[in-house]
């Protein structure tokens, strides 16, 4: 056993000087996981590198990787994840390897459990639910209260115990390469938890049986859901890195319409909110989606906190938020955004900088369609900052706030109160993003 451990401390030694040869060439970590011999890589043990985002800051982001083979796994179940991760405070580091796609919506046995399930035993039923709370009859100056929406709470709870996975502290989840690995149906939520790496997993389908009634939410109210596909909340040091978010194969275009509003059956792709802080997401693919990425859960959350890179990632089909920050420090760099309608999905902008956030755009590419407008890349409510550098909408350099401003009563401040240093893999010009990204972003491409 010694010498077993001793050849993968060789082999990590090997890849984190390959790693950081690349880094220093300006390539990115993600890169070099695919092009390196597979020999030399134990992508389960891998840590994130050197000054690859806010993840890297101070004791940067390790994962599992201290686990013992008590504490490393392999799972293809539901059950066999939620015995994986064990308790939310149990602190041990652990390797959990996702082997195939796991379906959440299942018992413990596997049998597959669908919304009645849930609802059978709460005295809920959509119809009941629906009469109860007409506007109509009931109005719309209040949230809905009562038999039925204490019905409709229980029936949520009831799929939120079954569907949602409390990954501990010193975790790393990896899906296994060549195995159509992930999640349908689930959240994988880190609350209030240290040093964990999310990686090569497609996410899909996370829906929500129960959404709310809120008739005070806008002019005309809405239904409003529960579960993201993946939740941060109060996490610190994390590391999201090709992954794949999609509602397929249940997309927005099949909800119904109930007192004029969008049944809506999703909530977030990957949220980072209550204060999460040093993140970075990296080489992920966002598609058919709409209210994608939310950093920061109101215009009070955290102060000093909220601190993420994005980078290298490809937003194709989603409305809104990628992301919507607030407070934070915020990093987007060599995204690639594909702002053609897709699946039914009408972009109405990439970033929202508002509450403050401090967010800094640089050298992204952007594909805007035919009569697509510029002055919708962007979003904000006065108070937010965007600095850009090195952006380019169908490749050409284009001055993101400049065009915004230009249009809108609410500015967008061009500058910030911070400057990036955790940049590896930092590309200084976007002009290859759209052919570089669209073979080397989402799961399935790590070997």
């Amino acid at each position: 056993m010694a010498a077993l451990s001793h050849r993968r401390s060789q082999r990590k030694r090997r890849t984190l000087a390959v790693s950081a040869a690349l880094v220093a060439a300006g390539v990115g970590a993600g890169v070099f996981v695919m092009s390196a011999n597979a020999d030399a890589v134990d992508l389960y043990h891998q840590t994130l590198a050197a000054k690859d985002g806010w993840a890297a800051a101070g004791t940067g982001t390790t994962g599992g990787t201290k686990a013992d083979a008590a504490h490393t796994f392999t799972v293809s179940t539901r059950a066999g994840l939620v015995k994986a991760l064990g308790s939310a405070s149990d602190t041990t580091a652990r390797i959990i390897k996702i082997k195939g796609t796991i379906d959440a919506n299942t018992d413990d046995s596997g049998k597959k459990l669908s919304c009645a399930d849930y609802a059978a035993g709460t005295g809920y039923s959509l119809s009941a639910y629906l009469k109860a709370y007409d506007p109509s009859t009931y109005g719309r100056s209040k949230l809905p209260s009562g038999t039925q929406e204490k019905a409709r709470a229980a029936a949520q709870a009831k799929q939120a115990k079954n569907i949602v996975f409390k990954v501990p502290a010193n975790t790393t989840i990896v899906g296994v390469p060549g195995t159509g690995a992930g999640i349908t149906g689930g959240n994988l939520q880190v609350k209030n938890a240290d040093n964990v790496i999310i990686r090569n997993l497609a996410f899909s389908a996370t829906e929500d049986c129960f959404p709310q009634w809120d008739p005070t939410d806008g002019d005309k109210g809405n239904w409003n859901s529960q579960y993201d596909e993946v939740t941060l909340r109060g996490a610190t040091h994390v590391w999201a890195d090709h992954n794949t978010f999609t509602d397929a194969p249940h997309l927005d275009t099949s909800d119904p319409t109930y007192y004029g509003r969008q049944y809506q059956i999703h909530d977030g792709a990957l949220d980072i909110t209550n204060g999460s802080d040093l993140v970075t997401v990296e080489h992920n693919r966002f598609t058919d989606h709409d209210k994608t990425m939310l950093i920061g859960s109101s215009d009070k959350d955290s102060t000093g906190k909220l601190r993420v890179s994005l980078h290298h990632n490809v937003w194709k089909g989603i409305v809104q938020r990628a992301p919507l920050a607030r407070i934070g420090q915020i990093h987007v760099y060599n995204n690639l955004y594909d702002t053609t309608t897709v699946d039914g999905y009408a972009p109405l902008y990439s970033i929202d900088s508002r509450a403050r956030a401090q967010v800094v755009a640089q050298d992204n590419y952007w594909k805007v369609p035919s009569g697509g407008k510029v002055a919708k890349l962007l979003s904000g409510d006065g108070t937010g900052s965007v600095e850009g550098s090195g952006n380019l909408v169908n490749g050409t350099a284009t001055d993101l706030v400049a065009v915004y401003d230009a249009v809108n009563a609410k500015k967008i401040k061009p500058t910030v109160n911070w400057t990036p240093t955790l940049t590896a893999g930092l590309e200084t010009s976007a002009a290859n993003l759209p052919a570089e990204l669209a073979t080397t972003t989402g799961a399935g491409v790590l070997k």
